[in-house]
């Protein structure tokens, strides 16, 4: 059984990164910036109002002044400022040769084409060229993953079809014959697939768009047919279910007589010891427990991180220290355990019932994983303990 930390780099250090795609920018959203980007003009493109006012010569703002034209965004201006003009300007339009000054709208008189001011004191109120940004400036790092405050940096640098990773194509089956899906009513020796949702659902999360397979009996030829298939058009491939060591767990000697070389079989961990990580060249598969809080957590702690690293990220968890409202024991110690609990504002921690590896429910109220290390049998309230967000 190896450890998690040891399992975890194992499995990392054997993606293989994808190749790079181009797409348009309004499906960019939540992908991941395969290069560097760089402005192409620089921001602002030009001398531009920050306000609706007057532009002019700041020493001439106590005179009367001539309004010799109108500026809009998107004009050009017609006419150089000279002593004691202005042009009427209004937001965003570019501030015309000769002025300094924008002065707001709100301190003006205007009358029969001139203008006076009800103050002598002013901002500039422009926004300088090249201010924010100059050409060839950077406007995003690779490996970036893309958000909505992304999306309008690339409109700005001219980027209309950003370089990006190609996203792994996945499919997801459930292994069982007890399984039935959510639509039917479980006879008295079945079980409905939770699984197979939540981990398609656990996808979407990553903008990973995963093919349901469906699920698979406890049959070594249906499984290993599947599985092959799936693999004609899959990077990676999710079991859950049949990886650990009954009569009828028949995953692990499907993927080996595929060619496949497992590397990680159990780790110490809890909930989720049995879990299979096999990779034959270029193709991956990952084998995880039945129990749905157990493929939960795996998704979290193992696949989420390796299908980042396809697509060119390096994902870090998120590690807080919260301190415990209430006593904490187990029996065994022998694992690191992750335990579905509730992260408060005030990072103090609150246990919630938690029945074991079946208990999916209990993670609609969790949001966050109590981490207890190997050798741990007892934390006392008031202490510190790590928590993983989700």
């Amino acid at each position: 059984m190896v450890e998690f930390n040891d399992a975890l780099e194992i499995i990392l250090s054997n993606s293989i990164k994808l190749k790079q795609e181009k797409v348009e920018l309004k499906d960019a959203l939540g992908r991941i910036l395969a290069e560097d980007t760089f402005y192409d003009i620089a921001m602002p493109p030009f001398n531009k109002s920050a306000m609706d006012g007057f532009a002019c010569r700041m020493h001439d703002i106590a005179n009367q002044l001539e309004i010799v034209e109108v500026i809009s965004a998107g004009k050009k201006p017609e006419k150089v400022i000279g002593e004691n003009q202005c042009a009427k300007i209004m937001t965003g339009a570019v501030v015309p040769e000769g002025a300094d000054t924008v002065v707001m709208v709100e301190y003006s008189k205007e009358d029969n084409g001139k203008v006076t001011f009800t103050t002598t004191k002013t901002k500039s109120n422009i926004c300088y060229i090249a201010e924010d940004v100059k050409v060839g400036d950077l406007a995003l790092q690779k490996h970036t993953i893309l958000t909505a405050r992304h999306i309008p940096v690339l409109a700005g640098a001219g980027i209309s079809e950003p370089a990006v990773v190609r996203q792994p194509r996945v499919s997801v089956f459930a292994s069982g014959s007890e399984l039935v899906e959510p639509d039917e009513k479980p006879k008295s020796f079945q079980i409905r697939n939770s699984n197979s949702s939540q981990m398609m659902a656990q996808l979407e999360e990553i903008e990973v768009k995963g093919k349901y397979g469906g699920i698979i009996s406890d049959d070594f030829d249906e499984i290993k047919n599947k599985i092959a298939y799936a693999f004609e058009k899959s990077d990676v491939v999710i079991l859950s279910g049949g990886v650990s060591e009954g009569d009828f767990d028949f995953i692990p000697s499907v993927i080996k007589e595929l060619g496949f070389e497992i590397l990680v079989t159990r780790i110490a961990v809890q909930p989720g010891k049995p879990i299979i990580f096999a990779r034959n060249g270029n193709k991956y598969c990952f084998g995880l427990a039945g129990n749905p809080a157990s493929s939960f957590v795996q998704f979290e702690l193992y696949l989420k991180p390796f299908l980042y690293k396809m697509m060119g990220y390096d994902l870090k968890p998120k590690i807080t220290k919260a301190t415990l409202t209430e006593d904490y024991f187990r029996r065994k110690n022998d694992r690191l355990k992750f335990i579905p609990t509730y992260l408060n504002d005030d990072l103090t921690l609150t246990q919630i019932e938690y029945h074991g590896s079946a208990h999916i429910n209990a993670l609609v109220n969790a949001n966050c994983l109590m981490m207890v290390p190997i050798g741990v049998s007892e934390i006392k309230k008031g202490e510190k303990v790590d928590v993983r967000r989700f």
